[in-house]
């Protein structure tokens, strides 16, 4: 199975003093999904690790990309008009960019399950494939 994911999950596998390191490694360890890693979370992530862990973190991560370790999905011209859709329809909840973006993906490739921290924004959200977006891991209290 195919899932995105979002940037939440991936600085926490980069930060093991992260308080969801162990969630997020414990979901990929025991789920050997596909995952798909929109190209607005590669930037997104690639900022908060370099800012946060330095540049050899950043660097671990990329060569994980490079190795296809994930899949990198690029935006397209619909996903764009998509993204803009999104934001205009849930402009009181102020979505940001990069969430719309990997929503706008997602319903592109028709995944109902995202890997993602947030789920406030993607718990909100009603796509247009199915009639909620499946969120994993669960809840972290």
């Amino acid at each position: 199975m195919a899932v995105i994911v979002d940037t939440g999950p991936l600085f926490a596998l980069a930060d093991e003093a992260d308080h969801n390191h162990q969630v997020v490694k414990k979901y990929m360890m025991q789920h050997r999904d596909t995952w798909i890693v929109p190209a607005p979370v590669v930037t997104e992530t690639s900022i908060f690790i370099l800012d946060r862990l330095g540049a050899t973190a950043e660097l671990c991560f990329l060569r994980a990309l490079h190795a296809k370790e994930m899949l990198v999905e690029s935006m397209m011209a619909a996903d764009l008009s998509r993204v803009v859709e999104i934001l205009e329809q849930y402009r009181d909840v102020e979505f940001g960019m990069v969430d719309a973006a990997t929503m706008a993906i997602a319903e592109r490739l028709r995944i109902e399950t995202i890997l993602t921290l947030d789920h406030r924004d993607f718990g909100i959200y009603r796509p247009k494939h199915c009639t909620a977006f499946r969120l994993v891991p669960e809840r972290i209290r």
